[in-house]
């Protein structure tokens, strides 16, 4: 399996972008401001990817600015720099909402059913938020119980979140960049 590097995430990009715009969730003529519009197509395709990485962030009860600037890097870099920064803070704050209103369990259920469909992206939300834990240069407990939770609700299974895992810290080794991870 070749290691998670620049140019296997900029193919995953590209094929995020190939499958297109998931079915609308709009009406045909709504009226709707144009930055409402782009927020709801943000939100559909990029949503679920952060929210999971929201909920790695909250995990350990502190959400850093070196972790939001990891989950940033991540859309940013998955949409070829086309998620403005007031779109991502619009998805973080509405993933915040969501923990606080219904509790990590039922976030990690929901997330976890709009990724599973998909192998791929649910590989890609285990990796991003694997990298939202190593943010810090640590690799705490609970954000080990949120990595395994997610995993398991997505149906993948543990022997390769450690694949996943190991390419993971083999590029962050690469890049002179340690990981305590799993």
């Amino acid at each position: 399996m070749e290691p998670l590097t620049q140019s296997t995430l900029a193919r995953l990009r590209d094929r995020l972008q190939e499958r297109g715009q998931r079915p609308s969730v709009l009406l045909p003529n709504a009226n709707l401001p144009q930055s409402t519009l782009e927020l709801l197509h943000v939100t559909a395709e990029y949503g679920a990817l952060c929210e999971a990485m929201y909920l790695m962030m909250a995990a350990d009860g502190r959400v850093l600015i070196v972790e939001r600037e990891v989950l940033k890097g991540a859309l940013r870099e998955l949409s070829d720099d086309t998620v403005r920064g007031v779109h991502i803070e619009a998805m973080i704050d509405a993933a915040s909402k969501r923990l606080v209103a219904e509790g990590r369990d039922a976030r990690l259920a929901a997330v976890a059913e709009s990724l599973q469909q998909d192998p791929i992206r649910a590989e890609v939300a285990i990796v991003l938020a694997a990298a939202i834990a190593l943010a810090d240069g640590e690799f705490a407990p609970e954000e080990n119980d949120v990595l395994q939770e997610l995993a398991a609700a997505m149906g993948v299974e543990q022997a390769r979140v450690h694949e996943l895992m190991s390419e993971l810290d083999v590029d962050l080794k690469r890049i002179g960049r340690g990981s305590n991870g799993p």
